[in-house]
């Protein structure tokens, strides 16, 4: 009789690491290469702050954007590409966008030079943004004033575009989710009436990749440019069309 020996039973086999943390790891990383590019720019502000003029300070701002920009595709693999193009006006006129993520109030910097954001107060807060946001010639506004604000945001809105510049608001007021309906919230109207000059809705879909308390998504933002709209309309009618034109747009 052949002896045999019996084999132990097979282990079950090791469960595959979840795919998330593959993106966990490259967004966490991101931002610590993000806290390390911004740090190097708290370095330079003293001297912005002796010598900068608003507009020095906007072409550094741009070249840390860059920067960033370049981490997200180095590292998290997340990139932009535009749409329309074509239909941004030459001279003064208005941007209004779609507000789902952070990603977008830094690329406004470099997607138009020397744009003024319209921006709430609160960022002012956030360590070295929000020195060089300060000084570099944004419009600020204090929203718990109510009618005061919408008054300062129309005068520096003047301001801005009779020095060529475009204005860009986020009429939501706030980051809504990529599934929530476009809904302005009151005062781009009465800014688009004020203003009397084109407005560009411009479109994305940054909430897809890059929304708070998730990790960055590798892949492609869709910015899309639509048709300017008019100067002339009425402010009911205007808020009408750009809150249609942005919904059919922003999903890329």
């Amino acid at each position: 009789m052949t002896e045999t020996t019996a084999l132990p039973p097979a282990l079950p086999a090791a469960p595959p690491a979840p795919r998330r943390l593959i993106p966990n790891a490259r967004s966490r990383a991101f931002d610590a290469y993000l806290a390390l590019w911004t740090g190097l720019f708290g370095l330079a502000i003293p001297i912005f702050a002796l010598v900068g003029s608003p507009r020095a300070i906007r072409a550094a701002t741009r070249v840390w954007v860059r920067g960033a920009f370049f981490g997200l595709r180095a590292i998290v693999g997340l990139r932009h590409v535009e749409r329309g193009r074509e239909n941004v006006p030459e001279g003064p006129f208005l941007v209004v966008a779609n507000h789902q993520s952070t990603w977008e109030t830094f690329a406004a910097l470099v997607l138009f030079p020397d744009v003024a954001i319209v921006a709430k107060q609160e960022l002012l807060a956030i360590p070295v943004f929000g020195w060089y946001l300060r000084r570099s010639g944004m419009i600020v506004i204090d929203r718990a004033s109510g009618g005061k604000a919408l008054k300062e945001m129309i005068a520096q809105s003047r301001a801005t575009l009779a020095e060529g510049r475009p204005v860009l608001i986020f009429p939501e007021g706030t980051r809504r989710a990529p599934t929530d309906p476009v809904v302005f919230k009151r005062g781009t109207e009465l800014l688009y009436t004020a203003l009397g000059v084109p407005a560009l809705p411009m479109a994305h879909d940054a909430g897809a990749f890059w929304r708070s308390g998730a990790p960055r998504r590798a892949g492609a933002i869709t910015v899309t440019y639509a048709e300017p709209i008019p100067p002339g309309l009425s402010a009911a009618e205007f808020a009408r069309r750009a809150e249609a034109t942005l919904e059919a747009n922003k999903q890329g």
